[in-house]
């Protein structure tokens, strides 16, 4: 099929992804892709020692490169007015004081950035830079810098520490997690154009415009409705885009420098330094229970790592307040300052690594009473009520998740004593655990415009980051309305339609769905007042009993009672109907707990001669509420569970804790699960809608698709070979060595 073809088949909008044909292709922009008239190229340059302060930048030869415009540096810079005290840059909050500051907090920090009139000027300028430090001590070692500092409590304690220490069945064990790296396909990218003083556009990689268009109203001391911000094609973020990064700050001050539109693309390395990460982390889980398997009490302490500059805490132990009914609970967290950048939200943050320790906490109980894995949770789960606020869960499925998740996986094959099934050179072994999350909800704004031939354009600001939100919309709108879904488009990502919060924590169709849904609704009761100007069958009738067509408007209890949109366009003098909305959340968050949760299943191979983990098999079932849209719902599922699959087995940002650099900042050097790595995960939901949380009744996804993964495989492992693995990534290597101690 040519290019042409495709095209055509745009027009008909086959059923399917919103944003299917634009990507397929070619036709939908990502934000280096845009073109601007008159635009310029920026590149760069990067610390070469990781902690310091900068004696001099030199220059000149850089600019002597045909095609170099400027060179912006801490000496030489625009005025950002929100960063020209110390006071303001503290106040700002921004995090990296890029280009305000002459001291060095870690290696690759932007020192200085070349603007020229190609991107090859651009980065040939860029390499002849230099920059002469003084140099100061650094620690980028977490493991030795994390005995420096001290726990502090975090949450408050519930029931008493002392009543539950002497108990016969206590697991008391530590857990530790290398820092993982979003590397999402996009690079991250920004296209900055000042077209007047205190105008600009914006085109940029982020899960959240509203959030970068409020920033820079901040920063430049404008109004808010003078910036645009366009993200409308995300090339996926995993929490990387919820921040706004330095880079995205110096293509706006280059642009303001040079007075013309610049373009500022990362590299991948520059990624690796520069759009944060999962923290490293250090955990303590000591629980005890009874002889019966009711849990006593649980200490949950937790160490992450963050910058110099900036203070960055995961919320690990949060999760641990979320699941079971301890009745004595405490939780204690700290920061690790290293001369590293700021780390940041990934998918399923804090709770994602803090039910790793948890889950497997858990399971090794499990196997110290001799209870099914499945038993001891379903024994403990807090299904009626949220544990530390007491409030009556909304919903709450988690027990039918476990049930079904265990069907799926064929747990009853199962071997309760570890290392007993073996299949020539494999050890096989189960392993099961639950994850959940708070689902959230905030407020969101919705437009809906009708045409005259009865399409609908439906619009808001919040990006769809590959997450399926804007399909979600569509379905909405067609359920409400009863209008095809050929005939309705959808628009987001643009800051100048109706403000929405970011896409990210499993909030965005949660918070969105509402406004779609109220203006759904509202469209057919303005189209009942119209009508009635032709028809007085109309006045007065109730919503239920409104019918639409895709080419008119009718009554359900009166199938003789039509009018045609065209009609109603011509005797009410309109050119369209339009109507914004906006949903919040409500009094229900006073009276209910919500949450999303899932229970994942796996069933492993584990070589007994090269160490090589096998995932036979993935199951994994999900309370979301209502799915507004199963396909994109499942995708995300199996997606999260796929970077839960390299989280386990793989993923580690390395650093030469000698030179305080990173190893292997690349997609070469870095591993991540891919296709080979990960079987066809088999997904299910419960299918019942939350009737408090939003209109729609649907529940956030994204991340409790990989909230419960990595335990799930370790616990599996563990019933393979016998040896506990505490410790992520579990790679050949450790399981060898495990192996030969056995």
């Amino acid at each position: 099929m040519g290019l042409l073809e495709l095209l055509n088949i745009r027009s008909k909008r086959p059923e399917g992804r919103v944003e299917g044909v634009e990507k397929v292709t070619g036709s939908g922009k990502y934000a280096a892709e845009y073109e601007v008239k008159n635009m310029c190229y920026a590149v760069l340059v990067n610390s070469t020692v990781p902690s310091g302060k900068i004696q001099s930048i030199l220059v000149d030869k850089a600019k002597e490169v045909e095609g170099v415009i400027d060179i912006i540096t801490h000496l030489h810079k625009p005025s950002v007015p929100g960063m020209d005290t110390e006071e303001k840059i503290k106040q700002s909050r921004f995090g990296l004081p890029i280009f305000h500051t002459d001291k060095i907090f870690f290696k690759g920090q932007p020192v200085a950035m070349v603007i020229a009139e190609t991107l090859e000027d651009a980065t040939f300028a860029a390499s002849l830079v230099e920059a002469e430090y003084q140099k100061d001590s650094f620690e980028v070692d977490f493991n030795s810098a994390k005995e420096k500092v001290a726990l502090k409590a975090e949450g408050k304690e519930r029931g008493n520490f002392d009543s539950w220490q002497n108990l016969p069945f206590t697991v008391d064990q530590q857990y530790n997690i290398k820092a993982d790296v979003h590397n999402p396909m996009e690079m991250h990218a920004t296209i900055a154009h000042w077209t007047g003083n205190d105008t600009l556009k914006l085109y940029d990689k982020n899960q959240g415009v509203n959030n970068v268009q409020r920033t820079f109203a901040r920063l430049f001391s404008i109004p808010e409705k003078n910036i645009q911000v366009f993200s409308e094609f995300v090339g996926g973020g995993f929490g990387s885009g919820l921040r706004i990064w330095p880079h995205v700050l110096a293509s706006v001050m280059g642009a303001k420098q040079v007075g013309r539109p610049v373009k500022l693309m990362l590299t991948r390395p520059q990624m690796f330094a520069a759009t944060g990460y999962r923290p490293a982390s250090w955990q303590r889980i000591k629980l005890a229970s009874d002889p019966s398997g009711n849990l006593s009490g649980i200490l949950h302490q937790a160490k992450n790592e963050t910058s110099v500059y900036e203070n960055f805490n995961d919320g690990i132990t949060r999760v641990t307040r979320l699941i079971y009914k301890f009745p004595n609970l405490k939780t204690e967290a700290a920061n690790v300052p290293l001369n590293l950048s700021t780390p940041t939200w990934m998918r399923g943050p804090g709770d994602c690594t803090g039910v790793f320790a948890l889950e497997s906490a858990i399971d090794e109980l499990s196997y110290q009473l001799k209870m099914d894995p499945v038993a001891l949770r379903l024994k403990n789960i807090s299904l009626q009520n949220h544990p530390d606020s007491n409030l009556p869960w909304s919903t709450h499925f988690l027990d039918e998740c476990i049930d079904k998740g265990a069907k799926m996986i064929g747990w009853n094959a199962r071997k309760a004593t570890p290392s007993t099934v073996i299949e020539g050179d494999w050890y096989i072994g189960y392993g099961m655990a639950v994850g959940m999350w708070n689902a959230g909800r905030a407020e969101a704004k919705a437009a809906i415009i009708m045409s005259k031939d009865g399409s609908l354009v439906v619009q808001t600001a919040m990006t769809d980051i590959g997450t399926g939100t804007g399909t979600g919309m569509q379905n909405i709108a067609h359920e409400i309305t009863g209008i095809s879904k050929n005939k309705i488009n959808i628009e987001l990502g643009n800051s100048a339609l109706p403000p929405a919060p970011s896409q990210g924590g499993s909030t965005g169709l949660s918070s969105v769905s509402g406004a779609v849904y109220d203006a759904s609704n509202q469209l057919k009761q303005k189209l009942a007042e119209y009508a009635s100007l032709v028809n007085g069958s109309f006045k007065g009738a109730a919503l239920e009993n409104i019918l639409l067509s895709d080419k008119s408007i009718s009554l359900k209890n009166n199938s003789t009672v039509s009018v045609s949109y065209e009609e109603l366009f011509e005797k009410n003098n309109l050119a369209e109907i339009r109507l914004e909305v906006a949903s919040k959340p409500g009094s229900e968050r006073e009276k209910f707990a919500f949450c999303s949760s899932a229970a994942h299943f796996c069933k492993v191979r584990v070589n007994k001669r090269t160490g090589k983990v096998k995932i036979e098999k993935l199951a994994v079932v999900a309370d979301g509420g209502k799915i507004i849209n199963s396909q994109a719902a499942a995708n995300q599922m199996s997606g999260a569970a796929v970077g839960g699959i390299g989280m386990t087995l793989m993923e580690e940002n390395q650093i030469d804790a000698k030179l305080g650099t990173l190893i292997g900042n690349d997609l070469a050097g870095y591993h991540f699960a891919v296709n080979a790595d990960a079987p066809i995960i088999e997904v299910d939901f419960i299918h019942k809608p939350d009737p408090n949380i939003n209109p729609s009744g649907a529940k956030g996804l994204g991340e409790v698709g990989i909230i419960g993964t990595a335990p799930a495989i370790a616990n599996a492992i563990y019933n393979a070979i016998g040896i506990r693995m505490r410790d992520l990534p579990i790679t050949p290597d450790k399981i060898l060595m495990a192996l030969s101690h056995k």
